[in-house]
């Protein structure tokens, strides 16, 4: 008879292990002040660099990057419902431009130059 095969991917250790990776890379990357709009916008090559950063191996599914931008979202909301307390601000917001670019504004000649 034949035995199905395991799918070690979905068993409960390592959806448990998936979480707790999550987790960290959640606290990383919310205390740079990125949100989960930002996270879903990222390239996979930049995704890894952000977990090596974070002193993570880079995620193998993206259901990991999923349950980060949940947990982004949490805290996020948790952070608004609590503006006062100390856990609430990102403390190395200034990382930020290290992983999401801002727009560039090109650049504009103004009318009278073009005379």
């Amino acid at each position: 008879m034949d035995t199905p095969d395991a799918d070690f991917a979905h068993s409960d250790q390592a959806q448990k292990m998936r979480r707790e990776k999550a987790v960290s890379l959640a606290r990383f990357i919310w205390d740079r002040g990125i949100d989960s709009v930002e996270l879903r916008g990222l390239p996979d090559e930049q995704l890894r660099k952000l977990a090596r950063a974070a002193g993570a191996n880079p995620p193998s599914t993206n259901e990991t990057w999923v349950t980060v931008a949940e947990l982004l979202d949490e805290k996020n909301a948790w952070a608004a419902d609590h503006p006062d307390h100390p856990a609430a601000a990102p403390s190395h917001r200034d990382e930020k431009i290290m992983w999401i670019k801002p727009p560039i504004t090109p650049w504009t000649t103004r009318p009278e130059e073009n005379t």
